[in-house]
């Protein structure tokens, strides 16, 4: 069985991290997630995300035994390697959810912080406690924490190498929502295939639209809605939800996904 294995629930696809005991991070983990994410990229019928984890842990972060051998420049080309995989992830045209029932630590929480949204168990704990081996986090974690708690909340986070608790991460913004222990892997599927069965057309554009935002400011954004949204009425899902609304009233509209 693969460190990271792909199934379907309806168009939600679903990336499950099961290398026992700690889901660590080596060189079969991330071949495993980047050949499930490809997947997720070339399947035409995707229409979300959920990354989750089996065991007692999300993660405990990368094998150490992956640095032993690695000199700078071999280092380098390791994080280019890897980064490819957190792109092609950010630049999935679908809501992408990561669902954190347990510790997170390092590689796993920068996978997570690639992610449109993340879900926390209340009892789940993250890190980048890369600091332990003399090391900065390193598959983009600093610049997207400081995306969503600021540079000052970023630096804390990674300077401290302490664990952090779900609710603490949700004022940040780094966490999206804090759910209970109990059910909590069933709501993250149900939260996930409510985003997977809407209109994935318009969750592309929404994204689109965030991004070039983050990249070149509000007036950026606004310069490339017009395009983004128009192209959507040409949908045969705003076409029919328009029309359903029409008849059937509020609250009653209908979509396809695409």
């Amino acid at each position: 069985m693969p460190s990271a294995d792909l199934s379907w629930d309806g168009p939600l696809a679903v990336i499950t991290l099961d290398a026992p005991p700690l889901n660590l991070f080596d060189e079969a983990m991330v071949a495993d997630l980047r050949a499930a994410i490809s997947s997720v990229a070339r399947s035409a019928s995707a229409r979300g995300l959920l990354i989750r984890a089996e065991g007692r842990a999300v993660s405990a972060g990368v094998d150490v035994h992956v640095f032993e051998p690695l000199d700078p420049r071999s280092a380098e080309a390791l994080w280019r390697d890897w980064f490819t995989m957190i792109h092609e992830l950010e630049s999935l045209p679908i809501p992408t959810v990561f669902a954190a029932h347990a510790l997170c630590l390092t590689a796993a929480f920068e996978v997570s912080l690639a992610c449109d949204l993340l879900l926390a168990a209340s009892s789940a704990r993250f890190g980048l406690v890369e600091i332990v081996v003399g090391l900065t986090p390193s598959m983009g974690g600093p610049q997207r924490l400081a995306e969503r708690a600021g540079p000052a909340r970023a630096r804390e986070l990674v300077f401290s190498g302490e664990l952090y608790d779900a609710a603490t991460l949700e004022r940040w913004n780094v966490v999206n929502r804090v759910l209970p222990d109990d059910g909590f892997a069933d709501a993250a599927r149900a939260f996930a295939l409510r985003l997977a069965n809407g209109p994935t057309r318009a969750h592309a554009a929404t994204k689109a639209i965030i991004r070039t935002q983050l990249a070149g400011g509000v007036r950026a954004a606004d310069e490339a809605t017009p395009a983004l949204s128009g192209a959507l009425f040409g949908t045969s899902d705003l076409r029919g939800a328009v029309a359903s609304f029409l008849r059937d009233g509020p609250g009653k509209a209908t979509y396809t996904g695409r």
